[in-house]
């Protein structure tokens, strides 16, 4: 039985906010700049560069890369040959959270009552945290600041069956089509399909993470995928909503089995800001 320190999870978790905070993964910047060569209306071009030098001066500069800094998502795969010590996980991820935001002069947007008060923690904590237990004695932390505008624009729906294929590309085409301008495209659309109501939209939420350019593993999914990005593409609606070829950065659809009754399919998207990270303990 391997241990594990939540004084280390603690600096990690601070660390992945932080960082994931002020740069964007190297592989949504190549594929920003390559949306951006391949532009052909000017203003959208404009726009691109404009998100390209906001990158460049986040980084050189240390300060978010946008002042949405989101709620704290957290994911941990936990070994079951590991066993932590020293305190309570879910509260060593949240004081990672607090030291994070805190150290990285980021915006703490979470309201404890979310009805009525809506009184701000000050912290950014509690984070969403969602916990599995896998084979091994590692823990892998994968955070993911999840805006607002962004966040507002998740769908969820269950379809009949008898929709299939055809349904789901329409149900996602069209959320892109309605979102318009607001979760500040080019978005990445995280898709899942299949489980009950709670698992697809954690489906959708958690392909968010996956790396630009990746496809689904299913030759069936994968084919699902270039197929949606490239209607969501036809739209039009481009850079900030202001026209021009690239409106998705990348669809990542994710599956799972579901009952013969349903077909359930949630829509997640992520902003220009694709901001996540991972660390494996």
């Amino acid at each position: 039985m391997r241990e594990i320190k939540t004084d280390e999870i603690i600096k990690t978790v601070s660390r992945l906010f932080e960082h994931s905070c002020h740069y964007l993964p190297d592989d949504v910047l190549a594929t920003i700049k390559k949306a951006h060569d391949a532009e052909e209306s000017p203003v959208a071009k404009e726009v691109l560069g404009k998100i390209l030098e906001n990158a460049d001066i986040a980084g050189a500069e240390q300060i978010p890369l946008c002042q949405d800094t989101g709620l704290s998502v957290v994911w941990l795969e936990l070994g079951q040959e590991a066993h932590i010590v020293g305190g309570d996980l879910n509260e060593a991820v949240n004081e990672g959270v607090r030291q994070g935001y805190d150290k990285g002069y980021l915006r703490k947007s979470v309201v404890r009552q979310p009805f009525s008060a809506r009184v701000n923690t000050k912290d950014n904590t509690p984070a969403d945290i969602w916990t599995t237990i896998v084979p091994g004695d590692k823990l892998k932390i994968s955070v993911l600041p999840k805006g607002g505008g962004s966040e507002n624009m998740s769908r969820l729906t269950v379809l009949a069956p008898a929709q299939g294929r055809q349904g789901i590309i329409d149900f996602v085409v069209n959320r892109v089509s309605e979102s318009g301008s607001n979760p500040c495209p080019p978005v990445t659309v995280g898709v899942g399909i299949g489980g009950t109501t709670e698992k697809t939209m954690m489906l959708a939420k958690k392909a968010l993470l996956r790396k630009m350019g990746e496809h689904n593993p299913d030759p069936e999914v994968a084919e699902m995928e270039k197929e949606i990005l490239e209607k969501v593409n036809k739209l039009g609606i481009g850079a900030m909503g202001y026209g021009g070829r690239t409106t998705a950065l990348a669809v990542n659809v994710e599956t799972h089995p579901c009952h013969i009754a349903s077909l359930p399919v949630a829509v997640n998207m992520q902003c220009w800001c694709n901001r996540h990270e991972e660390a494996t303990i």
